[in-house]
């Protein structure tokens, strides 16, 4: 299967093309649409030389609520534009006259701006892991019978409201993260390939591939989320989508690798739903073309012998013999 990339491709050919040592300034008027109904929007109102890169988010306030501010500020501090373009959440400014001279901090730069998206929704994530570590190191004196209501429990529910209908859940334990992904299916056929889809990923750790983590899926809120408020969508239209983080997945070496790749999931298993769509249509339209090639071969190639076509005043066909 295609793992979707998780920096968005357009403005990072955009950055490299003008970050080039011998690039020429131009003007720049650009918006670029990725998933999640997320926009950015290049652009040089200021002067060709001054590259303004600005992100709309849907879920930003609450982003922001879960300590995005500080996440972009530790990627992209001098680069900070306050207040960020109207009509936007966050907005950084490039000097083409005053970048790095290295090429490999050149690189690193178009690589950050292009995972604008992807160092925004990963605040609540980072938070989240480490409550983790706080909640197990607090762990570690007791029994599970033994802890504090707070460490059996765990830590708040992180709600983060990406679509109209969708949210992602994020909850910490002292043992593990769970990630709830809600998600809505409005055609059938769509739920049909869904549950074909995950049952995949259930099945992949009794394949063998015990690092994977554990996946759920089910069309109630799990236990995590009962009664929260908030909860949206039709009875049956609605999938919840749990991921439950090992410790194995939430060490340092790991942990952006991780927030990465659960990040792309929605997008990733809704483009493989319509991937195989298209691939099974693909194959219907190729088999009718072979099917209506056979009745055109079976079709006689000339009339019966000795007969003639002819018609009448008002056009009617008929045919005699000779």
């Amino acid at each position: 299967m295609l793992l979707l990339d998780y920096q968005n491709l357009l403005i990072e050919s955009q950055l490299r093309e003008r970050l080039k040592p011998d690039a020429t300034p131009t003007t720049l008027d650009q918006i670029v649409s990725d998933f999640d109904n997320t926009t950015f929007h290049l652009s040089t109102p200021e002067s060709k030389s001054r590259l303004l890169i600005s992100l709309s988010i849907k879920c930003f306030p609450q982003l922001l609520q879960y300590g995005a501010q500080s996440v972009l500020e530790r990627e992209y501090g001098p680069y900070i534009v306050t207040p960020p373009e109207s009509g936007y959440d966050f907005s950084v400014q490039l000097d083409l006259e005053n970048l790095p001279s290295s090429p490999e901090e050149r690189d690193d730069l178009v690589r950050r701006i292009s995972l604008l998206k992807r160092n925004a929704m990963a605040a609540p994530f980072e938070q989240a892991f480490d409550e983790f570590a706080s909640l197990s190191e607090q762990a570690k004196g007791y029994t599970s019978e033994s802890a504090p209501q707070g460490v059996r429990e765990g830590g708040e529910v992180r709600a983060i409201q990406y679509r109209e209908e969708e949210a992602i859940y994020i909850k910490a334990s002292h043992d593990r993260v769970t990630v709830i992904f809600s998600t809505i299916f409005r055609e059938e056929t769509d739920r049909v390939f869904a549950k074909v889809f995950l049952q995949e990923f259930v099945d992949a750790r009794k394949r063998g591939v015990q690092n994977a983590p554990q996946v759920l899926s089910r069309d109630e809120p799990p236990l995590e989320l009962q009664g929260m408020p908030g909860l949206k969508g039709a009875k049956g239209e609605v999938t919840y989508v749990t991921f439950v983080l090992f410790p194995r997945h939430l060490t340092p070496q790991r942990r952006d690798e991780v927030i990465s790749h659960i990040q792309t999931f929605r997008d990733y298993f809704h483009y493989h739903i319509k991937a195989s769509k298209a691939y099974i249509h693909s194959r219907m339209r190729r088999r009718t073309a072979d099917f209506l090639q056979v009745l055109r071969r079976a079709r006689p190639e000339t009339e019966e012998a000795g007969a003639r076509e002819r018609k009448t005043a008002s056009g009617r066909a008929f045919r005699v013999q000779a």
